[in-house]
């Protein structure tokens, strides 16, 4: 995934970008922590769904995605193994933007890179669990909160006010 900004570039993530996007994951996602081993793991299963953003020789951003089974988002800070034979979902596992980079259009950029590369592989919909009060930035692009009970306790591993969103094609 390669989208060029005004200010950056989402480019593909690589195992050398791996210690800056946790760098940038301690200081977005704080109360969201996850092993370095899981950024590779989703890096090695996936790496056309992982990508970085990066201004001026500096990562600001990164996003991990993948296809994946609808309604069942991975719990906080799991291995996965493998990647569903069929899946039902294209998923968004991570993203996050360094506070200064907010208001650039870079993750408005992202959302919709991600959301046409999920139609390219024809799959239904996209889905990703919103933290950090995001279902405002998620919603402008078509994202609805979904209310099913069998997620509650797999959302608590995020917080309780983690939410499970899907947007439909």
């Amino acid at each position: 995934m390669r989208v060029e900004l005004e200010r950056g570039v989402w480019r593909p993530m690589t195992q050398a970008d791996l210690a800056a996007v946790a760098s940038v994951a301690n200081k977005v996602h704080i109360s969201y922590p996850e092993d370095d081993a899981v950024q590779a793991e989703r890096l090695a299963l996936y790496p056309e769904g992982c990508a970085v953003l990066e201004h001026e020789g500096a990562v600001s951003g990164y996003a991990i995605t993948h296809p994946w089974r609808c309604a069942e988002p991975p719990a906080l800070n799991v291995m996965l193994g493998t990647l569903p034979e069929r899946p039902t979902t294209y998923y968004i596992h991570d993203f996050a933007v360094l506070p200064e980079t907010r208001g650039s259009g870079a993750g408005s950029a992202f959302a919709n890179a991600v959301i046409a590369h999920a139609r390219s592989r024809a799959l239904p919909n996209v889905s990703l669990v919103a933290v950090n009060k995001s279902i405002p930035f998620w919603s402008r692009f078509g994202f609805e909160v979904v209310s099913e009970p069998s997620l509650h306790a797999r959302l608590l591993t995020y917080d309780a006010d983690a939410r499970y969103m899907v947007r439909r094609f």
